[in-house]
């Protein structure tokens, strides 16, 4: 029976307040390279794997999380990844497939094949793209802005996230204009100035002072697209939100979604995404780190804005 090292990232302990490095361990373990008898799961050698702002939260205990499987201390870290199928227990997959989907933060992973979202069929845009923008993160921009948002032509659109720098987001990903949050002591002042007229839509990954600071400024038959909260998820008490009246002034919708609901929507997603990628009109940023040992400091680095784009891990190029 052929086994093979298998280096890993696991959990040390929960962590308390913001993770650290010290919350993972870089381990070497062993697995087997071949299938279980009359197993349907699939052996993946994973290539690339995403760094998540998400995964904070699976590394603390938090409540109500229970469903969305949160780690185990002594257990490697989960999240979406791209791999090579090795081989399949599952008549979908084949020695060779290039997949992508919810794998392990270790060299070689044997998954149920429920985990395994998506086969990689358009291989002439990088593979890595597969956990951004082709992946859960721009799938997730798909689904909340269309399906949810419901654009209209002329629609006045804020988005709230760490996005990194502003002359970034205004010279290279074309935003018409952004502004530095930690820079305006005043919020509401500062949304008064970019959007005198309103605000239509409002995509949010922040919560607390800037939600609060946004519904004083949408229009009447605004949409807020609740997507992420990261300002409150460490926070022991999180921010009350004081301005709910708007939602009636203003005739306001809000809805949280999750991009699991939307996976149907997967092929018309590449159809419209894949060829405005090819012909340069959507620009994508990745900042990559090489090599498993320094995925727990990218993915600390997330929380304090160090990466400059989507945090990518790479263990191998094929």
């Amino acid at each position: 029976m052929a086994e093979v090292k298998n280096k890993q990232v696991v959990l040390k302990d929960y962590a308390t307040g913001f993770p650290k490095e010290s919350d993972m361990d870089i381990v070497e373990g062993t697995i087997s390279l071949n299938l279980p008898e009359g197993s349907n799961e699939v052996l993946l050698k994973n290539l690339y794997l995403s760094c998540d702002p998400y995964m904070q939260m699976l590394m603390s205990k938090i409540e109500g999380l229970e469903g969305f499987g949160t780690y185990s201390p002594g257990s490697p870290l989960t999240g979406y990844g791209v791999a090579k199928v090795l081989e399949s227990g599952h008549p979908d997959y084949k020695k060779g497939d290039l997949v992508w989907g919810f794998t392990k933060w270790e060299e070689h992973s044997l998954v149920p094949s429920s985990q395994i979202l998506f086969k990689i069929e358009h291989t002439d845009v990088p593979l890595s793209y597969y956990i951004g923008i082709l992946g859960i993160p721009g799938m997730t921009a798909y689904a909340g802005f269309f399906e949810v948002g419901l654009p209209k032509k002329g629609d006045r659109v804020f988005v709230s996230a760490a996005s990194g720098a502003v002359d970034l987001l205004k010279n290279k990903l074309g935003f018409d204009d952004a502004f530095n949050y930690k820079e305006e002591p005043d919020l509401n002042a500062a949304l008064k100035r970019y959007f005198p007229e309103g605000i239509d839509i409002y995509f949010e990954n922040v919560g607390g002072k800037t939600l609060d600071a946004v519904l004083l400024n949408m229009r009447v038959h605004g949409r807020i697209v609740v997507c992420g909260m990261v300002s409150q998820y460490n926070l022991a008490q999180p921010d009350g939100v004081t301005n709910l009246a708007n939602l009636i002034f203003k005739r306001i919708r809000i809805q949280g979604f999750g991009v699991a609901d939307y996976y149907q929507l997967y092929p018309k997603f590449l159809e419209y995404v894949v060829p405005k990628i090819k012909e340069g009109k959507i620009v994508y940023v990745e900042d990559i780190v090489e090599g498993l040992e320094k995925a727990p400091p990218a993915l600390i680095g997330l929380f304090s804005g160090r990466n400059v784009g989507k945090q990518v891990i790479v263990l191998a190029r094929e």
